[in-house]
């Protein structure tokens, strides 16, 4: 599932740098994507259900939680098909077309997941930070155009996967799919990029927005001494699923792409890389089944839904055995 680029690679960079496949047990990442499926599929349509009604009564937060939670529903039905490319030894049965729009949907969550994650935890350092000016800034029209814009920039940003000859996965005879192949000069500077782009400045705006929420409670008067843990564990609980979700996938990348200026065409590294990259991937597909559980711990109205309807659940049932 690694977009890389038709482009040719420089004289002294062959293309046979062949990942190390039978070698690999598919089985943990299989066990894995089974269980963030079962676990996420469900979380994410309750959100889906909750968010919408934080819409309807303009919460800001809503409409980032809601396009979040879409993105991640459409990622999770491309996973019982990558579960049976990985189990059957990597080898793509579904033609080149299906190859390309689920590598499309894996890499437009992952970023899209990540902005939206941003916004959410600025929208909170807005309503925190500046309480009384937030109310002219955070608005249901701006939270909108942001999404749409995030949505639009990374949507159009991976258009190029349809025209990768990496997703021809009919024309290969192993039939792989968007599987790591000999590094370019192409390839190295969209690591790059999604490096930084895609991953450091939005760790640094989480760092940043989480720590000036915390210090802002630390400091307040009026809250309770328990409310404060409990912002403050959510702040360093996003801030480390950040961190265990996507930094292994996009330091793997970085790596890639400073050693594509030392290799002189060696593929050791490549080789031996490939092992720490599968567990990477599986790591970031966590993200689309602990999503949701963010959203419950930072919004106060859904903690009064969910009581509501566990009272409402255990009222019933004390009914029931009564009767």
């Amino acid at each position: 599932m690694n977009i890389t680029s038709t482009t040719s690679s420089p004289p002294n960079h062959t293309n046979t740098c062949e990942p190390p496949y039978d070698e690999e047990n598919p089985l943990p990442l299989v066990v894995l994507y089974s269980a963030v499926l079962t676990l996420g599929l469900p979380a994410n349509l309750i959100t889906v259900f909750l968010t919408v009604l934080e819409v309807c009564q303009k919460n800001v937060l809503g409409i980032y939680l809601f396009s979040l939670s879409v993105c991640d529903l459409m990622y999770l039905g491309t996973l019982p098909l990558w579960a049976i490319y990985i189990n059957r030894g990597h080898r793509w049965e579904w033609g080149s077309l299906s190859c390309k729009l689920m590598g499309y949907v894996f890499f437009n969550n992952m970023y899209i997941s990540i902005f939206l994650m941003c916004c959410v935890s600025a929208d909170r350092f807005v309503a925190v930070v500046y309480a009384v000016e937030s109310r002219g800034l955070r608005r249901m029209r701006h939270a909108v155009i942001i999404t749409v814009v995030i949505v639009v920039v990374v949507a159009v940003g991976h258009v190029p996967v349809f025209s990768m000859t990496e997703g021809e996965s009919e024309k290969m005879k192993e039939k792989r799919c968007f599987e790591p192949s000999d590094p370019s000069v192409v390839v190295t500077g969209l690591n790059y990029a999604r490096f930084f782009i895609g991953f450091f400045i939005p760790l640094c705006i989480l760092i940043v927005t989480n720590l000036a929420i915390i210090a802002k409670v630390q400091a307040s008067t009026g809250l309770k001494p328990q409310t404060k843990i409990k912002i403050r564990n959510l702040a360093f609980a996003v801030i480390l699923f950040f961190l265990v979700c996507f930094t292994p996938y996009h330091v793997i990348l970085l790596l890639r792409a400073i050693n594509f200026h030392f290799s002189n065409g060696k593929c050791d590294f490549e080789r031996s890389i490939y092992t720490p990259y599968t567990i990477s991937l599986g790591l970031s597909t966590i993200n689309s089944a602990i999503n949701p559980v963010f959203y419950v711990l930072s919004s106060n109205s859904v903690h009064k839904r969910i009581h509501k309807g566990l009272r409402r659940l255990r009222s019933s049932s004390r009914s029931s055995s009564f009767a």
